[in-house]
């Protein structure tokens, strides 16, 4: 397995924020915990590539928005936040080895944070940065492959996988307040500790799950369902409306 990524950049501190205030962004830790999210995923047996800094971009080490990849194709988003559209060439240009590639176009808008795949279904959220002519195009393009696509209402985050992550076939990790779980069809769901809200977003590698370093009580959740934890602190990131996926492109 591979996992594409990208270096902090200086400017993160500009980064968009929707549902979180502002504050101070130590950026020598950011990139130093970044740094240790990428050793763990090392650490699974995964190679990683890092793609260069752009540094002119704040949100570009959130590399998962730029596109979704399934085993058969890539498609490069079109960002809600307009301010994140040139970080779609760069993106593009790395995956070209790996897959054939697809663009969405205008009026559509979606962010690869706000899709969640489970088996052959995607789940999109319909948020502020992901429009019904993003969800379409999406589906469009999946569908000569044997997937379906659907949007599904969030509300009080800002992406899909802020809400909702899947570990396995079977199982979720969930904040109920955030979404209507039922909708996956999921045959478990751990829900996560009311004292964590954000502790949805997770990274699942075969049965190791890595969890933000925040979120202990979620993690025990986790670990009691038969699964290997790794904490990972996502601490300064966080404050960029960051969690564990978005850093990430992974390839099978």
């Amino acid at each position: 397995m591979l996992a594409l990524t990208r270096a902090v950049p200086s400017s993160l501190a500009r980064c968009e924020l929707t549902h979180l205030p502002r504050v101070a962004i130590d950026l020598g830790r950011a990139r130093a915990q970044h740094e240790l999210y990428e050793n763990a995923l090392r650490a699974l047996g995964i190679e990683v590539v890092r793609l260069p800094a752009s540094d002119d971009l704040p949100d570009s080490v959130f590399v998962e928005d730029a596109a979704v990849v399934v085993d058969e194709l890539a498609v490069l988003t079109r960002p809600g936040a307009e301010s994140r559209r040139p970080e779609i060439p760069s993106v593009a240009q790395a995956l070209a080895p790996w897959r054939d590639l697809a663009f969405l176009a205008a009026p559509g808008t979606l962010d690869g944070g706000d899709v969640l795949r489970f088996g052959s279904r995607l789940f999109v959220g319909l948020t502020a940065r992901s429009n019904p002519d993003g969800i379409a195009q999406l589906a469009a393009f999946l569908a000569p492959f044997g997937y379906s696509v659907e949007g599904l209402a969030v509300s009080g985050c800002l992406h899909l996988k802020s809400a909702v992550t899947a570990i396995d076939r079977e199982t979720i990790v969930l904040n109920p307040a955030w979404v209507d779980g039922a909708r996956l069809g999921a045959q478990r769901a751990i829900e996560v500790d009311p004292a964590e809200p954000m502790a949805a977003n997770v990274l699942a590698i075969d049965r190791t799950v890595l969890v933000n370093a925040s979120a202990p009580r979620t993690a025990a959740r986790i670990a009691a369902a038969g699964y290997d934890v790794v904490a990972v602190d996502q601490s300064e990131l966080a404050k960029a409306e960051s969690g564990l996926t978005c850093c990430s492109l992974l390839l099978a």
